[in-house]
């Protein structure tokens, strides 16, 4: 199948439509916490608060989503001021005397917990990157850009974080090189840095280099330092939508570059060996995990849709599409579009129902926790109305 202008002229409308009439308001303005700053965003299915402590990946990105908003679709005075109650919650309460950002806080901004990683950092730099660019804060800038270093220094090895494993079994996740690409490009983007380009290469070659295997047609979760597979469990755990992130994030990358071959080819190379890895063809949808060898996944939750998967999908699909004018992307992405909307959506109180059981079925229905909140789904809508947008444009 292929689209026709008519009908990408419909998906654009149709992902404006469910981005500013369903899913924004959703969590926006119940979700701004006017009195201790931040934001209030662990929610039931029809948008009550179940917890008030705050993940800080998430203050993150709801501020990322609330500035970008505000640059790309309509400058609204409160999405700024709400931004810029993230920001503040973030400087303010986010970050250890050890310069490492927390994971987990009190509604107040009390500390609970650190993870063994510097994700929190990646949020903090494209949410702030995206405030500057609105607000013109030079300031706020240049302390984006200092904690983006914070996060080459950690990458590199030059800052040193708690190890996740020994020293028995060592190995690398696709993860750090794939945030730090969207990290880059975001920064790139809103304020700019002459080191995005420089290492955004670096971190694609790595990911094409160690973690690609064409030999068995997989894109790999982790592997050995040497980008050897890990004969063990954990090394051969597989995350489909994962990897289909990376794909659009390297697509995306082709496209800024006058569309690079080489990039696009290695794009949709990803999204097809993880597609076929991570469609269930028995009852549709992105299974979480597989193992790359078809053995027994460790983890109970392997067979779950989760949203997020489907919402890299959607953006992945789309963007080969158009990019390649390949019909069969055009069919996989009304194929997971269609499942997506038709399982996640809540038509009843907006927004999506984030982990459903393998049949489709709802696992439970609450919107918002430690790790679901207005990104993935926001993201995903903004992203595809924004490309349809120029290349309906173009065309």
């Amino acid at each position: 199948m292929s689209y026709s202008r008519q009908d990408l002229a419909a998906l654009k409308d149709f992902y404006s439509n469910q981005l500013l009439n369903d899913t924004f308001p959703f969590w926006f303005p119940r979700s701004v916490d006017h009195e201790q700053g931040g934001y209030l965003l662990m929610r039931d299915a029809d948008g009550s608060l179940i917890d008030d402590d705050k993940a800080v990946w998430i203050q993150g990105r709801a501020a990322w989503l609330l500035a970008t908003l505000y640059n790309t679709v309509e400058q609204k005075k409160e999405w700024l001021v709400w931004s810029k109650s993230g920001i503040d919650f973030l400087k303010k309460y986010c970050f250890d005397t050890d310069g490492q950002m927390f994971f987990h806080v009190t509604r107040a901004g009390q500390p609970i917990r650190k993870r063994r990683y510097f994700f929190s950092e990646t949020f903090a730099v494209i949410s702030s990157a995206a405030c500057a660019k609105a607000t013109g804060d030079k300031q706020l800038a240049d302390w984006s850009r200092k904690i983006f270093s914070n996060c080459l220094a950690y990458a590199s090895g030059e800052k040193k974080l708690p190890p996740k494993f020994s020293n028995v079994r060592p190995s690398k996740g696709i993860g750090v090189p794939m945030i730090l690409i969207n990290t880059a490009q975001q920064l790139r983007s809103t304020i700019g840095d002459d080191r995005c380009d420089e290492w955004i290469s670096k971190w694609i070659d790595e990911i094409e280099k160690d973690f690609v295997k064409d030999d068995i047609r997989c894109v790999m979760e982790q592997v050995a330092p040497d980008g050897s597979i890990i004969n063990h469990i954990d090394g051969r755990t597989l995350n489909p939508g994962h990897a289909i992130e990376g794909a659009w994030f390297i697509l995306h990358e082709a496209k800024y570059r006058n569309n690079d071959p080489r990039l696009i080819s290695l794009g949709c190379k990803m999204l097809d060996y993880m597609w076929e890895r991570g469609w269930d063809k028995e009852y549709g949808g992105i299974l979480y995990f597989r193992d790359v060898d078809n053995k027994p996944v460790q983890e109970y939750w392997q067979d779950m849709k989760m949203w997020w998967p489907h919402n890299e999908t959607i953006i992945a699909t789309l963007l080969a599409y158009l990019m390649t004018g390949n019909e069969k992307y055009a069919q996989w992405h009304k194929m997971v579009h269609d499942y997506a909307y038709q399982h996640f959506h809540d038509k009843k109180n907006g927004e999506w129902f984030g982990y459903l059981h393998r049949d489709g079925s709802i696992a439970q229905p609450a919107k918002g926790n430690l790790f679901k909140g207005p990104f993935h789904l926001p993201r995903q809508e903004w992203y595809c109305k924004m490309i349809l947008e120029e290349y309906l444009q173009q065309k």
